[in-house]
């Protein structure tokens, strides 16, 4: 596989709106072939050998992203005006083959910079879209074209990594995401049908209500210490965010087309939680999910569970065995998300009728159920991470503390040593669930709630109110590393951590 170091040159180009990144020569300097659709340029899956590599100046880039105002169509006279990826929501299904190089153009067409985050690759600093890590930003009404190895293989995306702060028209509040494939050099191949499916949800509002997660025991006691001192401290909780509506792939549920099976057939889901804000739950009645890989990486063990579920950009590949006809209602177990349009209809052939759903039984979610049962190695280093929460106030909103500081960006990022094995410990102090993420590396979870586990390899991990969860990872590339809660309202106010990997 072709390293990359991370010094490149950069150009303006001759509208000045335009900056050239060429980035340094790789061992395997070449492309693949060319696939066009939908406006955006897809790496070629097909063709038949190498191809001589297009100067970063030069040529059609292989990958062609335009950032611009979408009109989108989510249900019966209901249009939402929001920023998209090339005219769509989601963003058309990027397919790139692992290891080999390729070109990007990314085109801005609105009125103000633009950051697009590859979630969940290994790549350079200055290309993976975080303004943290002083990643190239996509200027307004500009162009930036770079170049990029795509790995690791599996399930990821790409979205705006805007700090949106107050305004909820910025940021992953808006359309901007989409699926990325990043196709193994081989792959058996075991299903009948293939579906991407991202959810998300529009109309956000500011609200003071708290929408509570399933607690145990233990996390209701400490709640209610936590309420005790809030009251006594006389300081409520600040503004979270709701929202109007939900939908999958950019509809709401009962409209736009069912997904079509046929029984006997093994389909395989890829489903992607593209929220802003919100940890969601998926079912299908009459069916198992068979859990083969997260976050786009194979899991050690996989098990068949009845309900799903996926922080704020995580991902699950699932393998359904369609052998329970009928016309089904993939969606959420929450009513009124579902009524509002959290769902989908799954539509046998040869079968009609109203589409059903039927309440599946509540089940905690637990990632150790894919994984070894193992003691973990001792790591070369422990890094812990508290994390905290200073309430708002009415009308205010909540910081962030890790550690006890808000991010702080002139603050020296912590060193990391690559190859070194370090360990994330982390303390969730707070009633909140956080879905965390690492950038530019993957970490394989160790401990959950006290529970010792190996090989469930990930880039987001969801903590729950008053857990811990330890996760390993060793730094293999250069450059600052940004950890951050990947709920948007969090990150905004204070919920980021930044390293250096030497």
């Amino acid at each position: 596989m072709d390293s990359l170091n991370t010094v490149g040159k950069y150009s303006a180009g001759r509208d000045n709106k335009t900056v050239i990144y060429t980035p340094p020569h790789t061992r395997r300097d070449f492309v693949s072939g060319l696939t066009a659709g939908m406006g955006l340029a897809l790496s070629g899956c097909n063709r038949v050998g190498p191809q001589p590599a297009a100067t970063p100046d030069a040529g059609k880039a292989d990958i062609t992203l335009r950032i611009g105002p979408v009109l989108v169509d989510i249900a019966k006279d209901h249009t939402i005006s929001t920023i998209g990826y090339n005219g769509t929501v989601p963003g058309p299904l990027i397919r790139m083959r692992e290891g080999v190089p390729i070109t990007v153009d990314l085109f801005n067409d609105t009125d103000a910079p633009e950051l697009v985050h590859w979630h969940g690759q290994i790549i350079p600093t200055d290309v993976d879209g975080a303004a943290e890590e002083k990643s190239l930003v996509v200027p307004a009404n500009g162009h930036v074209r770079y170049r990029l190895t795509p790995q690791p293989a599996g399930a990821r995306w790409v979205h705006s990594h805007v700090m949106a702060m107050s305004d909820l028209s910025r940021g992953t509040y808006t359309g901007q995401f989409g699926f990325v494939y990043v196709e193994p050099k081989s792959e058996p191949g075991a299903y009948d049908q293939e579906i991407f499916l991202a959810t998300h949800e529009w109309e956000p509002f500011y609200t003071s209500a708290e929408d509570a997660e399933e607690m145990d025991p233990q996390q209701k006691a400490r709640m209610a210490e936590l309420a005790a001192e809030l009251k006594k401290n006389d300081k409520p909780n600040g503004w979270e965010i709701g929202y109007q509506r939900f939908t999958i792939n950019g509809k709401c549920l009962g409209f736009g087309e069912p997904i079509r099976v046929k029984e006997g057939q093994r389909v395989l889901f890829h489903f992607l939680n593209a929220s802003a804000t919100e940890n969601i739950q998926l079912a299908l009645p009459g069916h198992l999910f068979q859990v083969v890989a997260l976050d786009g990486n194979p899991v050690p063990r996989p098990q068949a569970v009845e309900v799903l579920d996926l922080g704020t950009a995580e991902r699950i590949d699932a393998v359904v065995e369609m052998k329970n006809p009928g016309i089904w209602i993939l969606g959420t177990p929450k009513d009124d998300d579902r009524r509002d349009g959290m769902g989908i209809v799954i539509e046998y052939a040869n079968k009609t009728g109203q589409p059903r759903w039927i309440k599946p039984p509540k089940k905690a979610w637990d990632y150790t159920l894919f994984g070894d049962q193992r003691t973990a190695a001792v790591p070369d280093e422990v890094i812990p991470i508290a994390i905290g929460k200073i309430n708002g106030g009415t009308g205010g909103f909540n910081q962030w503390t890790l550690n006890g500081k808000v991010y702080d960006e002139k603050a020296e990022p912590k060193i990391l040593h690559k190859g070194k094995r370090y360990r994330l410990a982390f303390d969730n102090q707070t009633d909140d669930a956080h879905p965390v993420h690492l950038h530019r590396n993957s970490f394989e979870l160790t401990n959950v709630h006290g529970k010792a586990t190996g090989g469930v390899v990930k880039d987001v991990v969801t903590l729950k109110g008053f857990k811990k969860i330890d996760a390993d990872f060793t730094p293999t590339m250069d450059g600052l590393v940004l950890f951050h809660c990947h709920q948007q309202l969090h990150m905004d106010y204070g919920f980021k951590l930044l390293f250096k990997a030497t």
